[in-house]
């Protein structure tokens, strides 16, 4: 099934009584350079325009261009952010939270999700990789650093869409 087609069916599920509440976790380095940040915008896009909210580390890098992908495309962003302020929260947030918890707030992405989409790396990302295939929840990546035991490795936007809106129109 092409990733348009994948993404009418997802939007059908979004718009219908099995609509899925919780949100996706866009997760990446906060100093991704301009082509990984360019795929975690294009990616959050899609998913926007499907009815998915995402939810992020709320500042620079991947989470910003993922908050922007999804607020440009009429979806909402939610960012957990480490600070106990508002100081470093991305511009594209749609609801920003202060945790003041540091790198703890990782848990907060991973258990919050229904699913985890890794674009680019590094040690922040690999814990809540870590932390979502530890409680159970599927796991996709692009231009990994490191890809961890039950994570699902995708080579480019296209499959990584394909794979994701796929575990989104079946996931109960």
């Amino acid at each position: 099934m092409a990733v348009t087609d994948m993404q009418l069916a997802l939007a059908r599920r979004q718009r219908g009584g099995g609509r899925l509440r919780q949100p996706v976790a866009m997760i990446g380095p906060g100093d991704g350079s301009p082509a990984v940040c360019a795929d975690a915008r294009e990616i959050a896009g899609y998913l926007a325009r499907a009815g998915m909210t995402i939810v992020c580390g709320g500042r620079g890098g991947v989470m910003e261009a993922a908050s922007r992908g999804a607020t440009e495309n009429g979806g909402i962003a939610i960012g957990f952010l480490p600070e106990e302020d508002l100081s470093a929260a991305n511009r594209y947030l749609s609801i920003a939270l202060p945790t003041g918890m540091g790198e703890m707030r990782n848990a907060l992405i991973a258990r919050s999700a229904v699913c985890l989409v890794a674009v680019g790396g590094g040690m922040g990302t690999i814990s809540e990789m870590a932390l979502g295939l530890k409680w159970g929840k599927r796991v996709f990546t692009l231009h990994a650093d490191l890809v961890l035991p039950g994570a699902t490795a995708c080579a480019d936007v296209p499959s990584l869409l394909t794979a994701v809106m796929g575990y989104l129109v079946d996931v109960e």
